[in-house]
């Protein structure tokens, strides 16, 4: 590994990559991050976006990483959608409120039809903005998949983590090559992590990658509940 201003970096095969970072991850918990309950837990859900975006050993970089590098990186939601509604059952909201805004001018109470018409307007401009925020992300989703990963590194970045890979140049009969950078973006963390990283290198004989585990076949045959999960997954042995 090699450690600059600009973050930890290795080079090496897909395991190497996914080690990586694993040993990150685990550094972060090993000093809290990701507990809720701590005094500065300002860091939980960028911790939580992160262990999810990082690479694992049974995804692949053109696939799985670039689908969520895509979708990390389209943009956020809107008022309509963040409260659940799409783009046509606010249009036909818009129109129930200006029809009641004809009726309340007939009625003669002007005041509430402004209010109406107000409100159907604002329902309007709402499923417009829903309706181009999703075709921004269709677009979004295709440029990034498939333009842009070709020719720039697969990255993602957070008020905690910034983090890219990069195809690296075939070694030899070594097969694929990558390279990985993780910055830890507070400098105060990102020595703590520095210290972690350094005593895994000390301490860890051998570093147990994670694995996705099929649990379901098991369930069938058994007919039990699978054990549950440890909050860190990775395994290490110790000299």
């Amino acid at each position: 590994m090699e450690e600059s201003i600009s973050g930890f970096k290795v080079r090496g095969d897909w395991g190497d990559i996914v080690e990586h970072g694993e040993r990150i991850t685990r550094a972060l918990r090993d000093v809290d991050v990701h507990d809720p309950d701590q005094d500065d837990a300002r860091f939980v859900r960028a911790f939580e976006e992160w262990d999810e975006w990082r690479p694992k050993a049974h995804e692949t970089l053109e696939s799985d990483v670039s689908e969520k590098t895509a979708d990390q990186a389209s943009v956020e939601e809107g008022k309509g959608e963040k409260a659940g509604k799409e783009p046509d059952e606010d249009i036909k909201t818009a129109g129930e409120k200006l029809s009641e805004s004809y009726e309340q001018l007939e009625d003669d109470d002007a005041e509430a039809a402004v209010d109406n018409w107000k409100e159907s307007i604002d329902y309007v401009a709402r499923a417009a903005d829903s309706a181009s925020r999703k075709a921004l992300r269709r677009v979004e989703d295709t440029v990034y998949q498939n333009v842009m990963t070709q020719l720039a590194p697969y990255y993602f970045d957070n008020e905690l983590i910034s983090a890219n890979i990069q195809q690296a140049a075939r070694n030899g009969g070594n097969g694929e090559q990558f390279v990985f950078e993780v910055n830890v973006n507070d400098d105060v963390l990102k020595e703590n992590v520095s210290d972690r990283l350094a005593e895994y290198e000390d301490e860890v004989d051998r570093w147990h990658v994670e694995v996705e585990k099929d649990t379901d076949a098991a369930e069938a045959i058994e007919g039990a509940e699978p054990p549950p999960e440890p909050d860190d997954n990775s395994r290490s042995t110790t000299n």
